[in-house]
């Protein structure tokens, strides 16, 4: 998730994403314009003895709305650095931790597949919220009476801090809760089978907030809904692929280079096309001599008007930014690699940047199908020569 950097704490960035800078003054708005109300649940529930008339007056709803909003966001970033902390106190590297609409999110650049590590990274931050809770609780308590603003704010964050921590404790995988429910899963269970589990408990919480936000007109609560089904449904299909190509390199998967079909810098782009469509690809490396210069595709030959293709060569609209990888590499790090670069496929080039083959997402989705019906590499590789034998295969 992107956002603006505002700083580094721990040599971890911390970034701020665009939807927080609208959901920052809507929570202080909202807080803000229920002063009275929260000020008199306060005082039922705690004895807080807040005078409402005095933090309703003039603007001072407002200040306390933002003061409230501002607080509770820098309890959502200790969350965040509780788990990063621990995290990285078992080796795992912290890309960044970024405040956006749904709160915080810490941006690990692996995940933990040990149960214990994941359980105690999982609730460290949920630890956090009932300390920072807890805090917030003591200069409340230490307050003098009549000092209606510090009342208000920060018995307003020991209350929504505690609140924090035991939604987050909801078994909705991937929140907190989930997490933790993983880890316990993956005590006996392969990982990959514990996310699954997980996930699909996750989904029906999603569904069961979606219903009760629904119900109730809280967008906030449908949108968490969304955000918890897309990435449970997302986290468990990338566990699920990277138990399926473990021991898999790109070597057994790629198509060799001596079944490639390959263009030159000069072939024309009405002459790709004519190819394109004949052999049903819709990429081929470029070589000049022998040697890679680029990649073209269906989208880069589209670039060009159908009455003017004759008159463009390969060499006028082919990548030649390429980004490649090594036939010893695991295949889900090609994967992954394609999806952090927007490509469907990469140039496999040896330690002398010689082209050796390439790999697609056809490739890698063919072989994930051939292991998950019981195939090996060498299943793979045999099905790769087979399609080279009986004509150009789909990359």
């Amino acid at each position: 998730m992107r956002g603006i950097k505002i700083g580094t704490v721990l040599g971890i960035p911390v970034r701020l994403n665009w939807t927080f800078l609208i959901v920052l003054p809507l929570f202080a708005y909202l807080i803000g314009s229920q002063v009275g109300v929260i000020a008199g649940v306060m005082n039922d529930a705690f004895g807080a003895g807040i005078d409402p008339a005095a933090v309703g007056a003039g603007v001072t709803p407002w200040a306390l709305g933002l003061a409230a909003a501002l607080g509770l966001f820098g309890g959502v970033l200790l969350h965040e650095f509780g788990h990063s902390i621990v995290a990285m106190r078992y080796g795992y590297e912290i890309e960044s931790i970024t405040l956006w609409l749904l709160g915080g999110l810490a941006n690990f650049a692996e995940f933990p597949e040990d149960w214990k590590h994941e359980f105690w990274i999982a609730i460290a931050g949920p630890v956090v919220s009932v300390a920072v809770g807890v805090a917030c609780y003591g200069v409340f308590a230490l307050a003098p009476v009549g000092s209606n603003a510090v009342l208000f704010v920060f018995g307003y964050l020991a209350l929504l801090n505690v609140v924090l921590a035991v939604f987050n404790m909801l078994p909705a995988f991937p929140m907190d809760g989930g997490r933790v429910l993983r880890a316990i899963l993956a005590r006996n269970q392969p990982h990959a089978q514990a996310t699954q589990r997980a996930a699909a408990i996750g989904k029906v919480f999603a569904f069961l907030m979606g219903l009760i936000g629904v119900l109730n007109f809280q967008l906030l609560l449908i949108v968490l809904a969304f955000f918890i089904y897309i990435a449970a449904s997302g986290e468990a299909q990338q566990t699920t692929l990277k138990a399926a190509f473990e021991d898999v390199t790109v070597a057994d998967v790629m198509t060799r280079r001596e079944d490639l079909h390959t263009v030159t810098e000069d072939t024309s782009v009405a002459d790709l096309m004519s190819r394109m469509f004949e052999e049903r690809h819709t990429g081929y490396p470029v070589l000049h001599g022998g040697d890679l210069v680029g990649m073209v595709t269906l989208e880069d030959a589209r670039s060009v008007k159908e009455v003017e293709r004759d008159a463009y060569r390969v060499a006028d609209v082919m990548e030649t930014d390429l980004v490649g990888v090594g036939p010893e590499a695991d295949a889900m790090t090609a994967l992954q690699t394609m999806q952090e670069n927007g490509v469907g496929r990469l140039p496999v080039v040896d330690r002398n940047e010689e082209l050796v083959g390439i790999i697609s997402r056809t490739d890698l989705m063919t072989a994930f199908n051939i292991i998950q019906t019981g195939g090996t590499p060498s299943a793979i590789t045999g099905r790769r020569q087979q399609q080279a034998g009986g004509g150009p295969g789909v990359f």
